[in-house]
């Protein structure tokens, strides 16, 4: 029995060793697919990063465009600001001039009217002197108080028209 015995250890240990061969061999071919597993992961992974990217600079490139736009938008904002700034003055500038052609009209008016007041009365005047003349020499009366006053006129008040904004004269 004595010589079977380190054969059977020598079979025992190379059947031990083949074992663990075969132990490491399926390790191995199991972190090989793990690996390969893991590999694919990170293709797609670093697929998706860089489809991220791409999404990412062409939305950084539209956010760009409308912070162009926006900001046109804001100048043309203000030129229209300061245009109404200057259609308001212009406005408010007309407005005082056909206030000041407004007043000067109604001063004029009363001061024909005044004028007309002052003629009316002279000439009431004149014909009570010429009255008193013809009674003071005996003569018959030019006029014998029969005649028609023409009817006081009252001054029509003229409209004036309202002239849009934006026109110039």
């Amino acid at each position: 029995m004595a010589p079977s015995a380190p054969r059977t250890r020598a079979a025992a240990a190379l059947r031990m060793k083949q074992i663990a061969l075969d132990n490491q061999g399926r390790t191995i071919r199991r972190l090989r697919a793990h690996l390969a597993t893991e590999r694919r992961g990170l293709a797609a992974t670093k697929k998706e990063l860089k489809e991220t990217q791409v999404a990412l600079e062409a939305s950084h490139k539209v956010i760009a465009g409308l912070t162009e736009i926006g900001l046109s938008m804001t100048k043309k904002i203000e030129k229209m600001k300061v245009k109404k700034q200057l259609v308001k003055a212009n406005h408010v500038e007309c407005h005082q001039k056909f206030q000041a052609h407004i007043h000067e009209a109604e001063d004029s008016m009363q001061a024909q009217h005044l004028i007309i007041e002052a003629l009316v009365d002279e000439k009431d005047s004149l014909l009570q002197t010429i009255h008193d003349l013809q009674e003071a020499n005996n003569a018959p009366a030019p006029f014998d108080g029969d005649w028609e006053e023409e009817p006081e006129e009252e001054p029509e008040e003229e409209e004036i028209e309202d002239i849009p904004l934006g026109e110039e004269r």
